[in-house]
């Protein structure tokens, strides 16, 4: 009696994940999932393996849609095997496991909630600690088996795939409504906290609103800094919303703000065990180190406020190793450099990295405030007078929100002071911070 066949969706051969890791996909199928399909009396099947001459997609389209099982590597969110999963979903309500390297990057948002397991891999790309990854692949082949649904198509869009009885006109009724509670939310965001709040009132449960529209409510919290309400809307949320790694981060920055530090630092940690490094998560959790250095430094508490230092600077550095694109924690980790009592020497080979980054960015076509905003701490920094009034001009005319400004002059707050204790003359760099705290207001 032949076996169920379970077709495997992955890259091939030895891939860099965007964080720099090195994957070895060909010692992941060998190694880990092939042994483990097999475990469970299943038939592994590769794409690879049933290329022959013609054109690949009749073939693929097959084992796709009639294949009993299938897994799915999500590691470096390979294209393909995107495209390969979004079909996968539409034609099967369950038997489809996934799977991504620990490091490997952050998974995107549309697949970030999906159940997925971890693996890890050696220095050497080939995955370790075989027998714990297969002994969770075998417990979700039996959850498969029980038929239990996993596409997010089956679970979320009721009666699929007989959609015919689903009127137009209420899913044109329901796109127009998310449109109208977004504009109100826009305007709220000008009128202050009650008018956010009054918004939330007029959805009902949160759970049960578009995901664009809570996304919106929580940033529009955000806006208005209202750190509580912010923090009280995530358990209102749909599990998967709640579980995606924006909502995460921003919970940790909430959490930062509203005085919760610990409780911020733990869901950002747990963020980064889960989902691998990212240069936004380290950034957000930087932020709360640099918060306790200055509350130890106000506190009066120098060795405890040196040890804070060094390290909300080394979390700002594995922040901006995770992305280089990304200058937000690089300019942190090079500000704070500036602050400490001998200078970090590594921050003469930080500052050109960042500036490029920057100015990639902004070469892309679409800057906002804190490219500007980076690459005028960059110049006071670099002691250039003129680039950090042009980059202040700029700064100041991308201003989405008011705390964008106060954050800015609160770093060069930093970087002022720290001069002024060794004694340097900072009257020009004083006029660009007061500049920056006027335009907060």
């Amino acid at each position: 009696m032949s076996k169920p066949l379970c077709f495997v969706l992955m890259p091939f051969a030895q891939k860099r994940a965007q964080s720099g890791l090195l994957i070895d996909f060909d010692a992941v199928y060998d190694e880990l999932i092939s042994p483990a399909i097999m475990q469970a009396g299943l038939d592994p099947l590769r794409a690879d393996e049933e290329m022959a001459g013609g054109i690949i997609h009749k073939p693929m389209f097959e084992r796709l849609i009639l294949c009993e099982y299938a897994v799915c590597d999500l590691t470096t969110a390979n294209a393909n095997v995107f495209y390969e999963l979004g079909l996968r979903h539409a034609v099967r309500p369950s038997t489809t496991i996934l799977l991504f390297a620990e490091g490997g990057g952050q998974l995107p948002f549309d697949v970030a909630p999906l159940r997925a397991i971890p693996y890890r891999l050696g220095d050497d790309g080939r995955p370790v600690d075989l027998a714990d990854t297969q002994a969770l692949l075998a417990e979700k082949f039996q959850d498969a088996r029980c038929a239990r649904i996993d596409s997010p198509i089956y679970q979320l869009v009721e009666g699929f795939p007989d959609i015919q009885r689903l009127k137009t006109d209420v899913f044109r009724d329901r796109v127009e409504y998310s449109q109208k509670l977004k504009k109100r939310l826009l305007a709220a965001r000008k009128n202050g906290r009650e008018a956010v709040a009054e918004v939330e009132a007029s959805l009902g449960p949160v759970a049960d609103a578009e995901s664009a529209v809570v996304i919106d409510l929580f940033l529009s919290y955000r806006a208005v800094k209202e750190w509580d309400s912010m923090i009280a809307l995530v358990p209102k949320m749909s599990l998967p919303l709640q579980a995606t790694v924006l909502v995460q981060e921003q919970l940790g920055l909430a959490l930062n703000r509203a005085g919760r530090g610990e409780e911020a630092e733990r869901v950002l940690l747990e963020l980064i065990e889960k989902r691998g490094p990212s240069s936004e998560t380290y950034g957000i959790l930087g932020r709360v180190y640099k918060d306790r250095w200055e509350q130890a430094q106000k506190s009066g508490k120098s060795i405890l406020a040196e040890g804070l230092l060094v390290k909300a600077i080394e979390t700002y550095v594995k922040g901006f190793d995770a992305d280089w694109r990304d200058a937000y924690p690089g300019i942190n980790a090079v500000t704070l450099m500036e602050t400490k009592e001998l200078r970090d020497p590594r921050q003469k080979d930080l500052l050109p990295v960042v500036t490029y980054a920057v100015k990639q960015r902004i070469a892309g076509g679409k800057p906002d405030y804190w490219d500007y905003a980076t690459l005028l701490e960059l110049a006071v920094l670099a002691k250039n007078r003129e680039e950090a009034a042009a980059a202040l001009a700029n700064a100041l005319a991308h201003v989405r929100e008011p705390w964008e400004p106060e954050t800015t002059a609160r770093n060069l707050r930093l970087i002022r002071e720290a001069r002024e204790r060794r004694g340097e003359d900072v009257v020009w760099e004083l006029q660009i911070e007061q500049s920056c705290c006027s335009s907060g207001h």
